[in-house]
């Protein structure tokens, strides 16, 4: 599979479909969101912010979840 581009999930554009590469954050931080399921490869998608921007909501398989732009700028992402 062929990427275009690499950043951060936080800067990722709403509705567009990434793929998580790293997780980069303390390892309580870490174990929570790979117990949420955002593991290497992982289909991930940012369909909502909220009315600060802070946090945004992400769906990953086939859950919503919320995660903080202080977290989500630790996650590398491909689209």
């Amino acid at each position: 599979m062929k990427y275009l581009q690499k950043t951060t999930l936080n800067k990722l554009p709403l509705n567009k479909i990434g793929y998580i590469c790293d997780i980069n954050c303390s390892s309580n931080i870490k174990r929570r969101l790979l117990d949420l399921g955002l593991i290497k490869d992982s289909k991930i998608i940012p369909v909502l912010d909220s009315p600060l921007k802070n946090p945004r909501a992400y769906e990953i398989r086939g859950t919503i979840i919320a995660i903080r732009n202080e977290d989500a700028s630790s996650i590398l992402v491909y689209y």
